[in-house]
């Protein structure tokens, strides 16, 4: 233990005293970067588990980005990393983890289309994807394409086609994939404000579990809604139709605004209500309600806070689950960064096999180059 503590204290100095390095230009408007993070994490409930199993994580992740398109209409970039874990105690979880990514946006002033994929390989529990005695590995295939264009000197639609496939590599986990389809007509009230009505669809294939089919429709609006207050609404009703021919009803609901406190603090909100699948099968009702802080002491050091309250209706039962997080952020130059932070989880559920509490605290150095 004390041996990786003493590598990771001279990688972060190491880090803290880089120099700023030269990109590598491959082209007209791209430039390729190396990347690389060196952290470590105290967590002690590695399982999420009522029998608490606690250990030290260190984390190496090199990887390779590619950014394109500066200065022009179309942008975009290309990442690799490789995630390498190391266990201190249970080192039968230690993994090597790869994640692709891929990002595009375009934008002439009239048409606005963004394009994102990624794959993911993940060794990491959620409150809802747990097991006793294992994480939850599995790999996340998700696509997301769309935009919107004008149609008038007021009006705009938006449509957007979301693939996502969770393929579970542990037993006891039900494979996943979901698409997904919404639809906005937005009309200009104002120069800064927005109304809309849209439209959404979903399929959700659910290995030895139930298939199911939704439908939302829905009303909003987005914008500036006040010199300090930016962001969307939108409330609706949804239908989740079952294979076999029961129904479930929800209010819809997904809100996100941006409150700006003062010239260095913002407070953002979300609000959410939907339909959901667990790791496990089990269908879900989810409630969520957050919030979290950011504010700037210099143009180096910065702080955040946040919390989360999520309400979950496996339709027996309901869970309560809590998430608060602390962090700091410090940008030791153009190419180094260090972050720490503490993250307090909580999960109230009628099975004592669904109560537990979760403390990670975490430290870590990010190198762009």
């Amino acid at each position: 233990m004390k041996h990786h503590l003493r590598l990771l204290a001279i990688s972060l100095a190491a880090a803290s005293a880089a120099y700023s390095a030269p990109f590598l230009a491959v082209g007209d408007g791209a430039e390729l970067f190396l990347t690389a993070g060196l952290g470590v994490r105290a967590d002690d409930n590695v399982f999420m588990d009522p029998n608490e199993v606690d250990d030290v994580i260190f984390d190496i992740s090199p990887g390779v980005e590619l950014v394109f398109g500066q200065g022009t209409q179309t942008t975009g970039s290309f990442s690799y990393t490789e995630s390498i874990s190391r266990y201190s105690d249970n080192d039968n979880l230690n993994a090597e983890l790869s994640s692709l990514r891929f990002n595009s946006n375009h934008d002439d002033g009239k048409t606005k289309f963004s394009a994102q994929a990624s794959f993911n390989q993940l060794n990491q529990n959620t409150v809802d994807n747990r097991s006793v005695g294992v994480l939850s590995r599995r790999d996340v295939t998700s696509v997301n394409l769309g935009g919107e264009t004008s149609v008038s000197g007021k009006s705009k639609i938006g449509a957007r086609a979301v693939y996502n496939n969770d393929d579970y590599k542990r037993a006891g986990f039900n494979d996943l994939k979901t698409f997904e389809i919404p639809v906005n007509y937005y009309y200009a009230v104002t120069s800064k404000v927005d109304l809309s009505l849209g439209a959404r669809y979903r399929t959700s294939e659910v290995q030895n579990g139930v298939d199911s089919k939704d439908t939302f429709f829905r009303v909003g609006a987005r914008g500036e809604f006040s010199p300090n207050v930016t962001g969307s609404v939108q409330v609706g009703a949804g239908q989740r139709d079952f294979d076999g021919g029961r129904s479930e009803d929800i209010f819809d609901l997904d809100a996100a605004l941006s409150v700006a406190l003062s010239p260095k603090s913002t407070l953002n909100l979300n609000a959410s209500n939907d339909f959901g699948v667990s790791g496990q099968g089990q269908e879900q009702k989810n409630f969520t309600l957050g919030g979290n802080i950011s504010t700037k002491v210099s143009d180096a050091l910065s702080f955040r806070a946040g919390l989360t309250y999520r309400k979950i209706d496996y339709y027996s039962r309901e869970d309560d689950y809590v998430e608060g997080n602390l962090g700091l952020d410090y940008i030791v130059n153009q190419n180094v960064s260090i972050t720490g932070g503490y993250t307090y989880r909580s999960n109230d559920s009628v099975l004592a096999a669904g109560n537990f509490t979760n403390n990670v605290f975490s430290l870590a150095a990010n190198l762009r180059y």
